[in-house]
């Protein structure tokens, strides 16, 4: 059992009755009264039988009796209770073992770690040593456990515990706290930091050597935190639980400090960890109280046709008009609204938001909207979709709806269906990002896609960089070839705009046509170019005409 197992408990009264008190003294008296007189009795009785004379008085010879059956009595009773009392103790030591270690792995579990972490740090500080904190948890264990099942789950857990106590020293603490999580913890001379670091690589190698079963191989690896005792990250004065708490906390933020950073390597623990804790809850806070407050608003920026220079829509996207902090990017809040769960009802507030904005734009002029991957993952988007066109009786054809590339790779099925969905309402779809994930030629075709996006990191350098210009080139030959309409993203210099004249013709989007604006700002520049509804034709304006019930209800299918 690894060090720290917690110290056996007070012993119970059971535990305390090795031997029944009143039993042995109930043997003891009956003992002593057979000696007493037994031997007078049985002499007489002797006697009586081989010579004769008088016979042995009844009462005596009944008395001998009682204490024979009372020693018998007594005897018995005793055997059967430390009997009892021996199987009780062997059920109470497993219920012990079972309430302060984990079952599977045999190793400590969450009850008893903090006790044990307790006592390191006590044993640690009288020795003049420091306590290193390993946090661990398994990387891609999920899917393997998905993939394989639980018993092949349950056969890495046992095998990651037997590496841990192969790897790490004599008295390490080694500790299952739920799931693919382990905590380790070690005494170590607080001048040679650099053996904890050797010990977290070897961790890592050690862990990332295939699991070898019966039926199947399992390549999994591990993520680890580390905290120490000393060092100046502990409160001053804090006793031994206050220490033991706290390494856990810090092991903990380091360990999804290197989660984040590749996995399959360990982190030191730094007080800068706590305050992007406390940033990250303040953002989810944040984002799902702002949603309910309309605090996410949509920003357009203009796509343009680089043959003509006229105006032909925009694509709108997120910002975020936080209170506290001001106006936030995407990239900061989107990734994290993903996380928690509520993109779909940041994208769709957002979307019917642009969609009203968009329905007084002149009906030339397109909407483009992103939508996460995550929400292609909904059976039920593409309805969700069409009801907001329909609330905000937008017509289907003036959307375009941009999907990225890695959405082909995670559920091609369903995201098949879903374009199909869209493409049956006439909605437009553009796959977005291209060239940065692993489409290929044969999904292109397969699926109805109606415009291809150049990623922006490859127009942004066309003019500087020959690779950009070779693979810009090789997109827009494809798309002419597939007869599918290009648009780059990322156009910032004139020299950039006028390499892509060279290559062909296309909409183009970037900072060189302006930075993206809020509505209000877009209304009043439509406005003075006369390309708001109210500045349409006639004819432009009947396409505006609210759809009748009936359409309504065509619209949604």
């Amino acid at each position: 059992m690894e060090s720290g197992q917690p110290a056996s408990a007070a012993p119970t009264g059971i535990a305390r009755a090795d031997r029944d008190v009143v039993a042995l003294g109930i043997i003891t008296a009956a003992i002593i009264l057979f000696v007493g007189s037994g031997s007078a009795v049985l002499t007489r009785t002797v006697r009586h039988m081989l010579f004769g004379g008088a016979s042995v008085d009844s009462v005596l010879a009944n008395a001998l009796l009682l204490n024979i059956a009372l020693i018998i009595f007594g005897w018995r009773r005793y055997v059967e209770l430390t009997g009892e009392v021996r199987e009780r103790r062997r059920a109470e030591e497993t219920a012990r073992t079972l309430a302060f270690t984990d079952p599977l792995t045999g190793c400590l579990n969450r009850r008893s770690l903090d006790g044990a972490i307790e006592a390191l740090v006590a044993e640690a500080r009288a020795h003049g040593d420091a306590v290193a904190l390993f946090m661990l948890d398994l990387d891609k264990f999920k899917r393997a456990n998905d993939l394989h099942g639980h018993q092949t789950g349950d056969a890495v857990l046992v095998a990651t515990a037997d590496r841990l106590r192969a790897t790490l020293p004599a008295g390490a603490i080694i500790a299952r706290i739920g799931g693919d999580e382990f905590t380790c913890a070690i005494r170590f001379d607080p001048a040679r930091t650099a053996m904890v670091e050797q010990l977290a690589e070897k961790l890592n190698a050690t862990l990332g050597e295939p699991v070898r079963l019966p039926d199947c191989e399992v390549d999994i690896s591990g993520s680890i935190g580390l905290a120490r005792s000393d060092g100046g990250t502990m409160p001053p004065q804090a006793d031994d639980a206050t220490i033991a708490a706290r390494l856990q906390h810090h092991a903990d933020l380091a360990m999804y400090q290197a989660k984040s950073g590749g996995r399959n390597r360990f982190c030191w623990f730094d007080p800068t960890m706590e305050k992007e804790l406390r940033f990250r809850a303040e953002l989810e806070t944040g984002i799902r109280e702002g949603i309910a407050r309309g605090e996410f608003v949509p920003y357009y920026e203009k796509q343009i046709d680089i043959d003509t220079g006229r105006l032909s829509g925009f694509e709108m996207l997120a910002r975020w008009q936080s209170p506290r902090h001001g106006l936030i990017a995407p990239d900061v809040f989107i990734p994290v609204a993903e996380e928690i769960g509520v993109i779909a009802e940041l994208s769709e507030s957002l979307i019917r938001q642009a969609l009203v904005d968009a329905r007084e734009w002149d009906p030339s002029l397109t909407l483009s909207v992103n939508v996460s991957p995550l929400q292609l993952r909904d059976p039920w988007f593409a309805q969700r979709l069409l009801k907001l066109l329909v609330e905000a009786n937008f017509p289907p054809h003036r959307l375009d709806v941009e999907i990225t590339e890695t959405c082909l790779h995670e559920n091609l099925p369903l995201v098949r269906s879903l374009v199909a969905s869209l493409k049956n309402q006439g909605i437009r779809l553009s796959l977005d990002d291209f060239g940065t994930g692993y489409s290929s030629i044969a999904q292109l075709r397969s699926l109805p896609f109606d415009r291809i996006k150049i990623d922006r990191s490859f127009v942004s350098t066309l003019d500087s960089c020959k690779d950009s210009a070779t693979i810009v080139a090789a997109i827009t030959s494809l798309g002419q070839g597939l007869d599918l309409p290009l648009t780059a993203e990322g156009i910032e210099t004139e020299g950039v705009l006028e390499e892509l004249r060279k290559l062909g013709s296309f909409k183009g989007q970037g900072f060189l046509y302006g930075h993206p604006q809020d509505a209000q700002t877009v209304r009043a520049a439509l406005a003075a170019d006369d390309l708001l509804i109210g500045n349409a034709t006639p004819a432009d304006a009947a396409a505006q005409e609210p759809a009748t019930p009936g359409q309504n209800r065509a619209a949604l299918g």
